[in-house]
């Protein structure tokens, strides 16, 4: 594991739950990161929360505090995990959001990602509504990606 420990699952699961309508807890966090390939980049307000399995990668979830949000926070973590994960051999990178979630979306568009597929009422809202979640992809530059 290259010496380095391991993010606290606590401390990620109460910075989910300040981000997300349905968070995840402390033990699904703590599963994850014992999981190979899966990594987090961390600052103080906020994570993401990566896994990168043979030329893919996957962001597993994004999650900033609502007082940190609009800084650049989920840019630079977005970023920063997009380059470990081309540095882990990934050459395309996937993720999962919510339709109506503007703002992640607006993220992800200005990083290059497009759109991929759909996923009909994939997430649940904390009104019970369930909401599609659009499949977004994007391919790293560099010779992996030539024809």
């Amino acid at each position: 594991m290259s010496g380095r420990s391991l993010p606290d699952p606590e401390r990620l699961a109460e910075i989910h739950a300040g981000a997300f309508d349905a968070p995840w807890d402390a033990p699904a966090f703590a599963a994850l990161l014992v999981q190979p390939g899966v990594f987090a980049v961390e600052r103080p307000d906020g994570f993401i929360l990566m896994r990168v399995v043979a030329d893919e990668a996957e962001i597993l979830t994004l999650a900033v505090r609502p007082s940190a949000r609009g800084k650049g926070l989920g840019r630079e973590l977005t970023s920063e995990g997009l380059a470990r994960a081309k540095a882990m051999g990934a050459e395309r990178a996937f993720l999962e959001v919510a339709e109506d979630n503007a703002a992640a979306r607006i993220l992800y568009a200005r990083l290059g990602f497009t759109e991929a597929g759909r996923r009909r009422a994939y997430y649940a809202g904390a009104d019970g509504r369930r909401r599609d979640a659009l499949v977004l992809a994007l391919n790293f530059p560099g010779p992996a990606s030539l024809p």
